[in-house]
């Protein structure tokens, strides 16, 4: 808990107006957080902690690499990010959280703790598919958008025949069984 210890932030005696923090942290911060996505890693984080009456926002400016295993080879990378995100805490009668950006804490709170936040903004900054970049190709950044090559799976519309009637006319000739035994 040492090294998350350097993340909290005493806000019980803050004036309303801007404050800036700089952190710098290494593997230590990531082997204390209980977490499988990151092994290892270094970074740099700036904060803006703006204060008011009634809310702390958060501004985090965060920079740096972490080691990540590549889903096809399992062998182990390093990964750049950069990640510029915010949070809003407001003040209330309770702990809540209400969106991605937004939470509510109790007013009589002396202080707050960031580390959260700054690895929840990096873990969100990494790719989806953990790809070593000797792996890497085109074809695995974005599918392509010739028109050759797409493909139709699903229409709402109902196809066409060549006389310009719809499909829906001709009926079944099962469900025309039915429709006799149904009476109609």
């Amino acid at each position: 808990m040492k090294e998350l210890s350097k993340y909290n932030i005493d806000i019980y005696g803050l004036e309303d107006k801007l404050y800036d923090y700089d952190m710098e942290s290494g593997d230590a911060f990531f082997e204390e957080l209980e977490q499988d996505i990151i092994e290892s890693g270094h970074f740099k984080t700036h904060v803006e902690l703006t204060k008011s009456a009634t809310m702390i926002q958060l501004h985090f400016h965060t920079e740096g690499t972490v080691g990540l295993v590549c889903d096809r080879s399992l062998e182990p990378y390093e990964e750049p990010f950069i990640s510029d995100d915010k949070i809003i805490l407001k003040f209330g009668e309770q702990n809540q959280e209400l969106t991605d950006e937004i939470e509510i804490i109790n007013r009589n709170t002396n202080r707050i703790n960031i580390a959260r936040y700054i690895f929840e903004f990096i873990a969100l900054s990494l790719p989806v598919k953990k790809i070593h970049p000797s792996l890497r190709t085109d074809e695995d950044d974005n599918f392509s958008e010739d028109e050759d090559e797409v493909v139709l799976v699903y229409s709402s519309e109902a196809p066409e025949d060549e006389e310009g009637e719809s499909t829906d006319e001709k009926i079944d000739p099962r469900w025309e069984a039915l429709k006799k035994l149904k009476g109609e």
